[in-house]
């Protein structure tokens, strides 16, 4: 287990100026924070978004001791702090995570992206339960030299053939098949080849490594494989995967599972446990509530899985406890029924976090939802809300962008048409933007 360095290591402790001008990679990490209006900021990385009970409990007492009191869930599935003022917050930061298992390696801290089917293995869905490629990619992350060169922007997608994070835009991407045996292999979202089940997190790096061979020869900063290789063929061109060619059609992204697991509870297979699956205002959850998590989890032998559709994922709960332990997670500020006009809502920090922000999107996005009412059983649209164009945390798939402008207003859009519509209209333009048909997704031949 790692102990604090003695000195910086790629920026270990810094908190870079807020009008700095570096062209470095500028994310987050939980060694190099990120110095919003509101205070530093540091970005947790949760490979596969896997957690204990204890470490969740860890994660709690460094928001309420050192941060603003609450957890930010991202779109990659990590966990962010925010309001880190309190005099040597970022090594103190640091010193509980690396002691809750949390920091394996400074070196790597902000490479460890990975995304997971927060469900794999638990609804009889998919092919694999894929958190063993995670625990495995993240080794292999954190003993390569190379991979401490990736970005915080990287990102790695472990599917369980249900297509919902494979539909995330990652930059490297395995499959599971149903043959078991083999895991399909992408590059910027391209389809390049089948390799062995069992050597899959492997295949992944050498991918990711590749990709660093490349992005050392470009004329410019490249964070991300597309930025470089669009189609994933030069990168597919540096591994050996002549003995492991594509066979039978690639596996697709399924419409079913993009938003992410169903809000509420169902049996496992075999009987006898129930898993449970709830979301979050905006992304957000107090320490207090983190919590009450921690202490289902534990009861429910100690895992939670935190989705990239910022909610999280608690198996094993005992059948006859799953409704009361849903009424306790209600009670504590989770979102945890379909029905709920909270679902697929999001936002960035908006005022007064970021310097950038054209407004308060957060308060504007709760009196959004509040004055939502929506009827049984009627499907709304996602809705991101936007404090500038920059669009920070916006989902990926069919949504409504509701994006603050410089007069004041904000601009409605679904499917990329909309007006700018006045503050006071706002509530109602969004509940009508959400009901909208989606346009169709476009395809290429």
């Amino acid at each position: 287990m790692p102990t604090a360095p003695e000195s910086p290591v790629n920026g270990a402790f810094a908190v870079p100026s807020a009008g700095r001008a570096d062209r470095e990679d500028a994310c987050p990490g939980a060694l190099r924070l990120h110095a919003a209006d509101d205070g530093p900021l540091a970005r947790i990385r949760i490979p596969g978004g896997l957690l204990t009970g204890r470490q969740m409990r860890v994660l709690a007492d460094a928001a309420d001791d050192l941060g603003d009191g609450r957890l930010d869930l991202t779109s990659r599935g990590n966990l962010q702090l925010r309001g880190l003022r309190a005099p040597g917050a970022a090594t103190d930061l640091a010193t509980r995570l690396a002691a809750a298992g949390l920091l394996p390696s400074y070196a790597h801290e902000r490479a460890r992206n990975v995304v997971a089917s927060p469900l794999g293995g638990l609804d009889g869905h998919g092919y694999a339960d894929v958190t063993h490629w995670v625990r495995e990619l993240d080794a292999l992350l954190c003993a390569s030299p190379a991979a401490a060169g990736l970005s915080g922007r990287f990102l790695f997608a472990l599917d369980d053939g249900r297509g919902d994070v494979a539909a995330l835009g990652a930059d490297v991407t395995l499959t599971a098949r149903a043959d078991h045996a083999t895991a399909e292999l992408r590059l910027a979202g391209t389809p390049v080849a089948h390799v062995p089940a069992p050597d899959a997190p492997r295949w992944a790096l050498r991918a990711a490594e590749a990709f660093l061979t490349l992005a050392a020869g470009h004329p410019a900063r490249a964070w991300r494989l597309a930025d470089v290789d669009p189609t994933g063929a030069r990168v597919a061109g540096l591994l050996p995967v002549a003995d492991v060619p594509l066979r039978g059609e690639p596996a697709g992204p399924s419409a079913e599972h993009r938003a992410g697991p169903r809000l509420g509870g169902f049996p496992q297979p075999g009987g006898g446990t129930w898993v449970l699956s709830a979301g979050t205002r905006l992304g957000r959850v107090t320490a207090q509530a983190w919590r009450v998590l921690a202490e289902v989890a534990d009861a429910a032998g100690g895992q939670v899985r935190v989705t990239p559709w910022r909610g999280v994922v608690v198996p094993g709960v005992p059948a006859a406890e799953a409704p009361g332990v849903l009424a306790r997670l209600a009670g504590a500020g989770f979102l945890t029924g379909e029905d709920s006009p909270w679902r697929g809502v999001t936002a960035c920090a908006g005022r007064p976090g970021c310097a950038k922000s054209l407004a308060d999107v957060r308060t504007d996005a709760e009196a959004a939802v509040r004055a939502e009412a929506p009827g049984p059983g009627h499907a709304l649209l996602p809705v991101h809300f936007s404090g500038c164009e920059r669009n920070c945390g916006r989902p990926d798939g069919a949504r409504v962008d509701v994006v603050a402008t410089a007069d004041g207003h904000y601009r409605v859009t679904t499917g990329g048409t909309g007006a700018s519509t006045a503050a006071p209209d706002l509530p109602a333009a969004v509940s009508a933007a959400r009901r909208t048909t989606p346009p169709p997704p476009r395809t290429t031949t």
